[in-house]
């Protein structure tokens, strides 16, 4: 039952990161990030990322989404569905060409430099969504083009991922063909219309019906874990089923009794545990040799995201504040990147050594991302006021 003492050991510390966090002004998910460093292998040593660990991570992030879709406006989302291309296409191509060149220039191979490129085109949202619930703005213009452009980040660098592995990689047995992949892909996307059309309401309705005080959240978990688990079978991150369930959830009359029920759990318990599992990955070991290419590539990566995007903003003619909010939005890459990364050190499309590194900057992007989005946030407020 050892994981049970780990558990408890995250819920207090995150508990108390959280409320020094909001003490001092800041967002309560940068403390609770920073404690998986400190009580992990980075520093105490207290708690290392095990199979519950991970696992409970996974659901936490699940359900963050899912509760990001079931908020958001979905015609706020179609009304942004042209900026949120913008700011993924621009949001993806810079990094790409920022963060190769960087790696091309610390005399990394062309292979391992494309894949740096594909590695920081991604977003992860997921820390966003939470400072952005924080903050109030997550239904507003920046935080729906931030969601939409998400999800076609997601589905791109995805894309990009399997492009490299099938031609440069060392594939698994087990390993989807490229075509297929992308053909399923296409048909989970045609599938979440009907979802949220008839199979979303159909499961509410049954929900009610049921003799069972919380019927209708139970089909709404059902709805959300079984679109998260199939969007994992065809390639695609969980996050992303788990967010469209959450939309088709908040499109039926059982939204705010669904919302109401998880909510508390799921900040009470699994998120939090993400949150820290994101810190737990950060490694010391080698930091002094790789310093240089990690502040470098650090820098570019945040900054190459945030003007990227944020070009993709102005051109969807955005203000300059509300620019810069969308960018900061999308600098953080969390989980996706770190899933990439994992798949690319599996494919040996990078180095032991450089696979450490990149998990560094992956840190320190997610870390940073929390900072930038409130001041952007606060200063996008002030403009409005």
């Amino acid at each position: 039952m050892a994981f049970l003492g780990s558990l408890v050991l995250i819920l207090i510390a995150t508990t108390l990161a959280g409320q020094l966090s909001t003490r001092v002004g800041i967002p309560a998910v940068l403390g609770q990030l920073l404690v998986g460093i400190v009580i992990g292998p980075a520093m105490l040593g207290w708690v290392t990322t095990t199979t519950f660990v991970h696992d409970t991570a996974e659901i936490g992030v699940i359900i963050l989404m899912f509760l990001a879709g079931i908020e958001s406006d979905v015609g706020l989302l179609k009304r942004y569905l042209k900026p949120s291309v913008l700011v993924a296409a621009l949001g993806i191509l810079l990094p790409v060409v920022m963060t190769a060149g960087v790696a091309l220039a610390f005399g990394l191979s062309a292979m391992e430099s494309i894949f740096i490129g594909v590695l920081f085109s991604a977003t992860s949202v997921s820390i966003s969504v939470a400072v952005m619930k924080e903050l109030g703005v997550l239904s507003g213009k920046g935080g729906a083009t931030i969601l939409g452009a998400a999800v076609v980040d997601d589905v791109v660098a995805v894309v990009l991922l399997s492009i490299m592995v099938s031609v440069m990689g060392t594939q698994s047995a087990h390993a989807m063909p490229l075509a297929l992949s992308f053909v399923l892909q296409i048909l989970y996307f045609a599938g979440t219309f009907v979802v949220v059309r008839y199979v979303a309401p159909i499961m509410a309705r049954l929900g009610k019906r049921l003799a069972l005080p919380v019927g209708p959240t139970l089909m709404a978990m059902i709805l959300c874990l079984g679109m998260a688990y199939v969007a994992d079978l065809v390639g695609l991150s969980a996050v992303v089923g788990a967010f469209f369930a959450g939309i088709a959830i908040g499109q039926t009359s059982v939204r705010h009794e669904v919302n109401r029920s998880i909510e508390p759990i799921g900040y009470a318990v699994f998120i939090p545990v993400f949150f820290v599992s994101i810190g737990l990955n950060m490694r010391f070991s080698g930091f002094v040799a790789q310093l240089a290419f990690i502040v470098v590539m650090s820098l570019v990566a945040i900054i190459s995201k945030m003007l990227g995007a944020g070009a993709g903003a102005k051109l969807a003619k955005f203000s300059n504040g509300e620019a810069a909010f969308v960018g900061a939005g999308m600098v953080s890459r969390g989980e996706m990147a770190l899933i990439i990364a994992q798949v690319g050190y599996q494919a040996h499309l990078i180095a032991t050594g450089t696979y450490s590194a990149l998990i560094t900057v992956i840190i320190i992007t997610t870390i940073v991302a929390p900072f930038l989005l409130k001041v952007t946030a606060k200063h996008l407020q002030n403009q409005s006021v």
